[in-house]
């Protein structure tokens, strides 16, 4: 009798847990896109936010975000966990403009977006939990530091947990970046690629 009770149980548990995380979704995704609104963020139609994300817009910014985009800030809402919520943050540099542009059909856990320059997203694209996307050094007034390049990320890329992408690369389409890899240098498309640095170890 218990052994029988036990799987009942846990489909129910796993049944109230999914309708709960459901149902707060849906609470969170709709007070996000007022407060996107209201930020002066473009964000296309039936994205999906579990968990309130942190956007920050400054003048001379840009966001661009497509339709059926999926934002994952809650730890439960990721298998693997995550550390910390969604961070988009669009900062120019010294009083210039700077955008953010995000296609359709992408996905979201814990990642870090900073941009000082210009970050472009195409569509269909994965990011495993934790992903850090940034085209500047952030430390300015160090003289050591180089000036924000673009970051262009093609359609359909997966990037792995962990994956750290930096300034001025170029992620050809179709590729795959193996988890905890840094990107510092351009892939080309329709490959898989590891590592720190990150290199091709596979060409399709």
């Amino acid at each position: 009798m218990t052994a029988n009770k036990s799987p009942l149980c846990n489909r129910l548990l796993n049944y109230i847990r999914r309708n709960s995380i459901s149902l707060a979704s849906k609470i969170v995704t709709a007070f996000t896109y007022t407060l996107l609104k209201l930020q002066g963020v473009a964000i296309g139609k039936s994205c999906i936010f579990y968990g309130k994300p942190h956007f920050e817009l400054n003048n001379g910014g840009s966001i661009r975000i497509g339709k059926k985009c999926i934002f994952r800030s809650s730890p439960v809402s990721n298998r693997i966990g995550l550390n910390h919520k969604i961070i988009v943050s669009a900062t120019p540099l010294h009083s210039r403009t700077c955008s953010i542009t995000i296609g359709d059909n992408c996905g979201f856990s814990g990642t870090s977006i900073w941009c000082f320059n210009e970050i472009t997203i195409g569509n269909n694209v994965r990011c495993g939990a934790n992903t850090l996307i940034m085209d500047g050094d952030a430390h300015f007034e160090d003289a050591r530091t180089t000036p924000p390049m673009p970051i262009i990320i093609e359609d359909n890329v997966f990037l792995g947990a962990n994956v750290v992408v930096k300034k001025g690369v170029t992620i050809g389409a179709n590729t795959v970046v193996g988890m905890n890899s840094v990107v510092t240098h351009s892939l080309p498309a329709n490959c898989v690629a590891v590592g720190i640095p990150c290199k091709v170890i596979r060409q399709n």
